[in-house]
C-alpha cells in the first residue's frame, strides 16, 4: 500500500510545490508561531509534500528535516529551499509507520495534509511519539471528516475517486481516540474550514475526467442537507473542514 501512494506521487512533485493552496493559510501561519514560541532547534516535517511546512518554519530553527517517501518529492523540496536559501532545510525519505530517525531525535515533529495518506494510521502516530523528545511540540493539521454519516462517506467516496491513495479522512472524535492511545496530551485543538477549487483541487493528482465526472455526478445527487454542508457549488468546487492539534 505504502508502494502505491508513492507511486501516485512521484511525478507530481513539483505541483506541489507550486499549489498555492498548500503554499499559504491561516494554519501554516499558526504551526509557524507555534514552533517559535516553543524554541525548538531540530524539527521533523512528516509528509512533507511539497516542503511548505519545512520554508515556514526554517527561519526560527536550526535544523528541519523535510522527510517524505516519494523520493521525486524530497528532491523537489530539496531544489526549492536551496533557490530560497534555506540551508537549514535537509531532505529525507521514510514512511511515517517505520521512520529512519533515533528515539527522541526532534524537538518538534509537524505534520499538515498528509496523515489522511498513511497505509497504518496507528503505527505512525506510535512513530511519532517515539522520534519525538520528552515534552517536545507536536503539530498536526489535517483535513478531517464530518461526525455526520452520511457527509463523512460522500466526502470519502469524492476524495478516493479524485486521489486512488486517499486512505481516510479522520473524525476530530477518532483523532481525539487515536492520539491518546499514541500517548499524546492533546493541548489545544483549532477547527478550520479550506475552500477547494475544484478544476486546481482535480489538477493536481491528475484525476482522469471519468473520476472527475462520477465526483460531480455524486455531488449533484447528494441531499441538500449534505451539498450545504460541504458548500458545493455547480462546478465542483467545495469546502472541507480541517483540524491543528496542538500534541505534547
Amino acid at each position: 500500500m505504502s508502494e502505491f501512494v508513492t507511486a501516485q506521487y512521484d511525478p507530481r512533485a513539483r505541483d506541489y510545490v507550486q499549489s498555492a493552496v498548500h503554499a499559504a493559510g491561516a494554519d501554516l501561519d499558526n504551526m509557524a508561531a507555534l514552533v517559535k514560541s516553543a524554541g525548538a532547534d531540530v524539527v521533523l516535517d512528516l509528509g512533507c509534500g511539497g516542503g511548505h511546512v519545512s520554508y515556514a518554519v526554517a527561519s526560527s530553527v536550526d535544523r528541519v528535516v523535510a522527510c517524505d517517501p516519494t523520493a521525486s518529492m524530497a528532491r523537489a523540496v530539496q531544489e526549492e529551499a536551496h533557490r530560497r536559501g534555506l540551508d537549514q532545510v535537509n531532505p529525507a525519505c521514510g514512511f511515517a509507520e517505520s521512520l529512519p530517525f533515533a528515539d527522541a531525535s526532534f524537538d518538534a515533529v509537524l505534520s499538515r495534509f498528509s496523515a489522511h495518506h498513511w497505509a497504518d494510521l496507528e503505527a505512525g502516530l506510535v512513530e511519532w511519539r517515539r522520534v519525538l523528545r520528552h515534552g517536545g511540540l507536536g503539530v498536526l493539521i489535517d483535513t478531517v471528516a464530518p461526525e455526520n454519516a452520511m457527509a463523512d462517506s460522500v466526502l470519502q467516496t469524492i476524495e478516493t475517486l479524485r486521489d486512488p491513495s486517499h486512505m481516510r479522512n479522520y473524525k476530530v472524535s477518532e483523532w481525539r481516540r487515536l492520539l491518546a492511545a499514541a500517548g499524546f496530551e492533546i493541548e489545544a485543538v483549532t477547527e478550520m474550514r479550506l475552500r477547494l477549487d475544484f478544476a486546481s483541487w482535480v489538477g493536481r493528482t491528475k484525476t482522469p475526467v471519468l473520476h472527475q465526472q462520477a465526483i460531480l455526478s455524486l455531488q449533484r445527487a447528494t441531499s441538500p442537507a449534505v451539498r450545504e454542508m460541504l458548500e458545493i457549488d455547480e462546478d465542483g468546487s467545495f469546502t472541507l473542514d480541517t483540524a491543528l492539534f496542538v500534541l505534547r
